[in-house]
């Protein structure tokens, strides 16, 4: 059986990541998307190791110390995590495993894991970034204008992932990423093993 492999996607706030990640995993059933480890309560709605995996902060720290994820990082006095123990079970059983994570959090995985392929996605243009931004509603005009700012300094990140795809519309990314993941699998060395393990 084939072990299956890590794909980190990123790209700035707004791009549409979510969509197009749902998308996908309704079309490829051996997908595990990463639950990532946080210190924050959960909000109203979300399920422990459905949205997250809720832990407190002692058991966080533990978890650092014994090397138990593959990046991590504070955000305004909470932190997050990725687990290594959900993605290599995952990955055990032949699924491949999506960490949708920012560009630090990738340097982390892609230190750790240099083989750990990396997809980032674009928005059509910035005013196409921006319009979807104002019309998720849930920003200032401030905030949305730091956001298109942070997303800048992002698209100068770009050039060092393995794919690059521009969310113009979602059918298009999902099948590009569809056909990513499959290319992925299609190299010498891991067909010519499925061959000569026969």
């Amino acid at each position: 059986m084939r072990k299956g492999k890590t794909f980190i996607v990123s790209g700035p706030s707004g791009v549409g990541k979510s969509t197009v990640l749902n998308a996908l995993l309704q079309k490829r059933k051996d997908v595990y998307f990463s639950v990532s480890a946080t210190t924050r309560p959960p909000r109203t709605g979300e399920e422990d190791h459905v949205h997250y995996h809720f832990i407190d902060v002692d058991t966080f720290r533990e978890w650092i110390v014994k090397d138990e994820f593959l990046e991590y990082a504070e955000y305004v006095g909470n932190f997050y995590g990725t687990p290594k123990k959900y993605v290599d079970a995952a990955m055990e059983e032949g699924r491949d495993v999506i960490l949708d994570i920012e560009i630090q959090g990738a340097i982390q995985v892609v230190s750790k894991r240099p083989d750990t392929v990396r997809i980032f996605i674009a928005p059509p243009s910035w005013d196409e970034l921006e319009r979807r931004l104002t019309e998720r509603g849930t920003d200032t005009e401030e905030k949305i204008q730091k956001r298109l700012l942070r997303a800048k300094v992002e698209f100068q990140t770009a050039h060092t992932y393995d794919y690059f795809v521009i969310n113009d519309t979602v059918e298009n990314a999902v099948q590009e990423l569809d056909a990513i993941m499959t290319a992925e699998h299609c190299k010498p060395q891991e067909r010519m093993e499925i061959i000569s393990g026969q």
